[in-house]
């Protein structure tokens, strides 16, 4: 598989199609690299600054913690009482409280550009990108509300500083909780500016800021003007990124300690006022708030989602590479509605009717008739990646392995069980070195793989062919086969940073090839978009093409 050059199926807010690359690297993946200078400044620093840092951080979580609960003891949560002088003075106090936490973290200074709007201007500011809970200081240094799991204000300290800022609580127990939770944004959006400004970070996870991925459209469906805010990180080493593959909460906050300094940019954009037509359709809304933050930050947008992102996460035994393509394959399954409901019964006839065509080439026409849905140009971009020497023709065989990892992305075996069987000769049921690399080429979705060293480990015999009882048996035996043969043989293939067996958090892992922990779930804004609005984005995109 290999990415295009160009896609013929990006949308502009508008409507209107424009070529867009989708961006070089996987937003939900951070690889932190450190040369043997900064190795050795952050053991120093361990053992220096990182500790007092700490206890001054959480000293001043204490601090903050009468203030918080004494201004929010008998305050209703349906009405705002009138700010008096002693309200002032409080919410003053943790403003500063908070700012001296962060200079002790090392963000001496916070750059701030633009004006930020009042909230009868703008009643909502989105952020973007989110990429690390140190997304939390626009709260503190604006005390404007959020959106909270209902959760957390259950956790003993945080709970009583989150209360104070008049949070929107979505909770995961509640089925119409996501519901509720637009029509209270609705209710204070609409209130005239009475309300706090509620902050929102539309991606709904945390990426890596190479990019701007789909905003869900839950700030959008209020239709009231926003604020864009767009925020930065420029430091030299991006100790920062805290997403779903890279390194864990406790070593972002450990590595960023250990810094002299950290710089934090915050902008204030232009307030963007929906038109009509936005007003009505919220994603249409969303995709036009988010082009304009994405020219002020000067990156690209992708309709990547966190979707794509669980993908990313998934702990199979092929772990997908830092720059794989089947991202870039999920979305457009996703979007021109192929993934299947009968995931077992669909993969199977696929493999059946691709096994009869015995690795005969299809061009586009066929491709469009083997799935039954129209030429368009969204389907022109997934027969691209498959089309890897631009010959105008592709083998069906490759799509419905990429298909069973998208579907199925944990389950490895079964993957190769059905790539096995649509590529093995009838009189043995085996496969040679070539088809094997065409298989696990596919499956890790990247254009080169060299398989040498695995077939010739599972070929013990040297027949110069294998079976699957063979592979499956090998697997057992060495179940980090990939990590063992393929990413040792390919220089160049990355494997993801989480799925490393040998990451450890000490600092003697710091090594520079990457550090990482895996993590269950990041980002301080959960998705609180209605059900009967997921897909919007999707299904505005595929109206355009």
């Amino acid at each position: 598989m290999r990415l295009p050059s160009n896609r013929q199926c990006a949308v502009e807010g508008d409507g209107k199609k424009m070529d867009q690359a989708p961006p070089v690297r996987n937003p939900f993946v951070h690889v932190l690299k450190f040369t043997p200078l900064e190795k050795a400044k952050i053991a120093l620093m361990t053992v220096t600054l990182f500790p007092i840092r700490l206890l001054i951080a959480a000293f001043m979580m204490l601090l903050a913690w009468p203030f918080a609960f004494l201004a929010s003891v008998g305050r209703s949560e349906t009405a705002v009482e009138p700010q008096c002088l002693w309200r002032k003075l409080v919410d003053v106090i943790l403003k500063i409280i908070m700012r001296v936490m962060w200079f002790a973290g090392g963000f001496h200074w916070i750059t701030v550009k633009g004006r930020r709007a009042l909230p009868a201007e703008a009643p909502i500011l989105t952020l973007a990108p989110h990429s690390s809970y140190f997304d939390a200081m626009p709260v503190t240094m604006t005390m404007a509300s959020i959106v909270m799991k209902a959760e957390s204000k259950d956790i003993p300290l945080w709970g009583t500083l989150i209360k104070y800022i008049r949070p929107v609580f979505v909770s995961r127990s509640d089925q119409d909780s996501r519901k509720k939770t637009v029509e209270e944004i609705k209710r204070r959006a609409h209130a005239g500016g009475e309300w706090p400004q509620i902050m929102i970070f539309p991606e709904g996870t945390c990426t890596n800021r190479s990019c701007l991925i789909t905003f869900k459209p839950g700030a959008f469906i209020p239709a009231v003007p926003v604020q864009p805010v767009v925020i930065r990180y420029p430091n030299k080493l991006d100790t920062i990124t805290w997403t779903w593959q890279g390194p864990g909460a406790f070593e972002i906050l450990w590595l960023t300690l250990c810094q002299l300094h950290n710089e934090f940019v915050i902008e204030f954009l232009p307030i963007y006022t929906p038109s009509e037509e936005e007003k009505k359709n919220p994603a249409l809304f969303a995709i036009n708030v988010r082009r304009v933050m994405a020219k002020a930050l000067g990156v690209p947008i992708t309709d990547y989602s966190f979707e794509d992102c669980q993908l990313a996460m998934a702990e199979g035994q092929l772990r997908l590479p830092v720059d794989t393509c089947l991202l870039e394959f999920a979305k457009l399954v996703r979007r021109l509605g192929l993934k299947p409901r009968n995931t077992e019964k669909v993969l199977q006839e696929f493999g059946n009717r691709a096994r009869k065509l015995e690795g005969q080439k299809l061009v586009l026409d066929d491709f469009a008739q083997f799935l039954d849905v129209p030429v368009s140009d969204m389907l022109r971009d997934m027969f691209a990646l498959f089309d890897e020497h631009e010959e105008k023709c592709m083998d069906i065989r490759e799509y419905v392995i990429a298909l069973s990892v998208v579907c199925r992305p944990a389950k490895t075996l079964e993957t190769m069980k059905l790539a096995f069987k649509m590529f093995e000769a009838e009189e043995d049921g085996t496969i040679t070195k070539m088809e094997l690399a065409v298989i696990l080429k596919t499956a890790l979705g990247v254009t080169h793989l060299s398989v040498s060293c695995l077939f010739s480990a599972i070929d013990a015999e040297g027949t110069g062919k294998i079976t699957f009882e063979k592979f499956r048996s090998f697997v057992e035996q060495h179940p980090d086969f990939a990590e063992e043969y393929l990413y040792t043989e390919n220089t160049g293939l990355h494997s993801s940073p989480c799925h490393n067996p040998q990451t450890k958090s000490s600092l003697s892992s710091l090594n520079l090839q990457d550090t990482a922990t895996a993590k269950t779930a990041n980002g301080i804004c959960p998705d609180f978009s209605p059900s009967d609005h997921d897909g919007t984005i999707d299904g505005l995109l595929k109206k355009h093409n």
